[in-house]
């Protein structure tokens, strides 16, 4: 078929930017074709628009690789106008399948003959060399790149040799493989980013429009009030898998809550034996034990599944202020009031002791997920970042008094609650810089916790004095909701990790509430209803 004449309009330049090459688009349009197995209509576009996917010249060096013609491979190459250094580096990976092909066939020989007098010569990745000349040796040692076990057959695929090829050659010579799958998704991702309220899974995006999620996707709505606990409810943690959740009061206590698979939450155990307030509570990594500590006092581990009390740790003349868990569910670390951390095992033994000023009195305490890290508060402006292996300390410093600290799932962010009403998202990975300061929440005189949450911990919430829930988009620091509804200070928030729409908050008022989505149909109904200490709502506060 003859190329249709050009009509008006058809110009080279493309869309309302002037950024798309009506060319490249069309190359890559047909590449995708292809991909998909659709090789007639790949075929007919070339037909059709007279823009061939590949040169002449190109396609040829297609049948040679693939038609095993080594030396008409490499003369090919020389003819489409390449970088010298491409030129040798692509003609290597050539040569090298031909003396490979030689071997497997056990024509030493001309195995050898090729890696003298065409291989060498090109004097480039000379360690290559010396494993392909050792493999004429001991060819039941070679294994061939990117071989994960030893094979009788040393030569790659010739189509995997391709995919090597248009890895080194420009993309204007050979496509990329998936070029026009990569650009979409690309597309898809840089609009969920931009999305301030996207927090749904990525399948809920569709190519058929622009991606924007509305502010319904937000947990903005109280489900249900939590009124056991008799005093201030000081801190909450979920268990990694999300099926519970931990609270922590001035009335002594801990109680577990169960998650069921609606989501409502209803009381498991209520943990008693505390002398002191109960600052803070810690899962085990498979989350089937709890670590509670009191104030400058002891820490005890319970048993998730019967409510029951393993283990009391107690250090003569010192009390524990923080306690978390290493990787391996069998070491503890704990922080002491003579300002020194601890590394436990479970049968009460202290295994390491870090002394000086490595944590405050009242201080978090976070074990990175590779166990390499602790993290506390050493100074009232200062974070520190204890290397226990490397044995290097870093520091986070800040101008104003640390009040707590929370780390993200990946152990790369710390986010950092400050004195004067700021929040701090530092990257502690390599060298520590701050990248990001979250506003508007309320705190004069109380410690008040912040953590991340959402989908890919997109968000950040924090508590507040004036008894909002404070509710940030972390890429951008723009404040998204302040949910009212509690009757005291907010002293701590928590965000389920399987659960981007479940989120709970605990407060001087004694209760803790759980958020979800404004449109989300409870199983109670009613203006509200109570069990257990729990109360449903249908409404907003």
């Amino acid at each position: 078929m003859a190329r249709p004449l050009p009509i008006e309009g058809d110009e080279e330049i493309l869309g309302s930017k002037g950024v798309i090459r009506r060319v490249e688009l069309v190359r890559i349009i047909t590449k995708a074709l292809y991909s998909l197995g659709y090789e007639k209509s790949g075929a007919h576009l070339e037909e059709e628009s007279g823009i061939p996917l590949h040169s002449s010249v190109v396609n040829l060096l297609i049948q040679q690789v693939l038609g095993g013609q080594w030396d008409e491979g490499v003369a090919t190459l020389k003819k489409i106008g390449l970088d010298e250094n491409i030129v040798k580096s692509a003609s290597f990976l050539i040569l090298e399948q031909k003396f490979l092909e030689f071997l497997d066939q056990d024509k030493v020989m001309d195995a050898l003959k090729t890696l003298r007098t065409e291989i060498t010569p090109l004097s480039i990745n000379n360690a290559r060399v010396r494993e392909l000349s050792s493999s004429i040796l001991s060819p039941a040692k070679f294994v061939h790149v990117g071989s994960s076990s030893q094979s009788s057959t040393r030569a790659k695929s010739r189509s995997k040799l391709l995919e090597e090829l248009q890895m080194l050659l420009p993309p204007t010579v050979l496509i990329p493989d998936r070029r026009l799958e990569h650009l979409v998704e690309q597309a898809l991702i840089l609009q969920r980013d931009a999305c301030m309220f996207h927090n749904s899974e990525d399948k809920e995006m569709s190519l058929y429009k622009d991606h924007q999620c509305g502010r319904d996707q937000i947990p903005s709505r109280t489900l249900q009030v939590l009124q056991v606990h008799n005093d201030e409810v000081w801190f909450l943690q979920f268990s990694h898998n999300g099926k519970y959740l931990a609270s922590s009061s001035t009335d002594r206590t801990a109680i577990i809550w169960e998650v069921d698979p609606h989501g409502e939450l209803s009381l498991k155990h209520k943990l008693c034996g505390h002398q002191k307030p109960v600052s803070s509570v810690s899962w085990s990594p498979d989350d089937s034990q709890l670590l509670t500590c009191g104030v400058e006092e002891n820490v005890r581990r319970w048993d998730v599944s019967s409510g029951k009390c393993l283990s009391v740790y107690e250090k003569a003349g010192n009390g524990f202020v923080s306690c978390g868990w290493f990787p391996d569910g069998k070491w503890m670390c704990f922080g002491a009031n003579d300002k020194s951390i601890c590394m436990w095992d479970l049968e009460g033994k202290e295994l390491e002791c870090w002394k000086g000023q490595r944590t405050l009195r009242i201080s978090d305490l976070e074990v990175t997920s590779d166990g390499k890290q602790i993290i506390s508060i050493c100074r009232e402006t200062a974070i520190l970042l204890l290397n226990r292996e490397a044995k290097v300390e870093r520091l986070i410093e800040e101008d104003q008094t640390i009040t707590s600290f929370s780390l993200s799932q990946d152990n790369r962010y710390l986010l950092v609650n400050l004195l004067n009403e700021e929040i701090h998202l530092w990257d502690i990975q390599g060298e520590v810089k701050l990248v990001a300061k979250y506003k508007g929440h309320k705190r004069s005189r109380f410690v008040i916790r912040s953590c991340f949450g959402g989908l890919e911990q997109a968000f950040i919430a924090s508590g507040s004095e004036d008894s909002q829930v404070y509710i940030w988009h972390r890429g951008s620091g723009e404040l998204i909701e302040a949910l009212p509804g509690h009757s005291g200070a907010v002293n701590c928030v928590a965000w389920n990790p399987t659960n981007s729409h479940m989120l709970a908050s605990a407060s001087d008022d004694r209760t803790i509430r759980i958020w979800g989505l404004n449109d989300l149909k409870m199983k109670h109904k009613g203006p509200a209803t109570h069990c257990n200490g729990v109360h449903y709502c249908n409404g907003r506060t």
